[in-house]
């Protein structure tokens, strides 16, 4: 295999793609001490106060071991607290502390300038179709990831009214293999809220 192809494959340019978003969320969030993960769990408990720790791995498609970590750092870090729900002592209520919200309101700011940074090589029109094309792929590979977004739970949420979805769900579209739980009909769907990419428990120098 010649190193042209290797460096062509799709894999290979999205870990690269990877690597760079998390290092310009360093660049213009790291002040916060909060990873990628760590923030991507922060903001869906503040959207859905008094989440489990189940739902929240489902909700932010972040596999269970790795979730674990998370919860411990950003309870460490006094950003949120974690209590066993009355009904069920099997499981932990997770809610924000009061100035945890603030926070998120900075770290919002500082996002759209590194997504402004990921995307300023391209043209408005380019850049539509990048987020077109790279939301069908995730939703359409759903199913192969190690921990799977589950959007039924963002509904289940929405309908009892403890979440604000701006949309409906995206149509289901099958997998070459195996049956996803989102699809697209010809037009490309809208990102889902709060998606975040599915990792390891250490990928590309990033700590959970």
């Amino acid at each position: 295999m010649s190193l042209e192809i290797f460096y062509s494959r799709a894999g290979h340019l999205i870990r690269r793609l990877n690597q760079i978003s998390v290092a310009l969320f360093l660049e213009e969030a790291g002040s916060h001490d909060l990873t990628p993960r760590q923030y991507a769990a922060l903001k869906m408990i503040d959207e859905v106060p008094g989440i489990d720790q189940m739902t929240l791995s489902n909700m932010i498609a972040m596999d269970k071991t790795t979730m674990v970590k998370v919860i411990d750092r950003l309870v460490e870090k006094g950003l949120i607290t974690r209590t066993r729900a009355p009904h069920d002592r099997r499981l932990n209520l997770l809610h924000v502390t009061p100035a945890t919200r603030a926070t998120l309101d900075q770290i919002e700011q500082e996002l759209d300038r590194s997504e402004a940074r990921i995307l300023a090589p391209l043209s408005k029109s380019e850049q539509r179709l990048f987020m077109e094309m790279l939301t069908k792929l995730v939703n359409v590979n759903n199913a192969y990831s190690r921990a799977p977004l589950d959007a039924s739970r963002m509904e289940d949420l929405a309908a009892q009214g403890r979440l604000d979805l701006p949309g409906t769900r995206a149509p289901e579209e099958k997998s070459p293999a195996r049956k996803s739980p989102a699809k697209t009909t010809g037009t490309a769907s809208k990102p889902s809220p709060a998606r975040a990419p599915r990792k390891a428990v250490r990928r590309g120098g990033e700590t959970a």
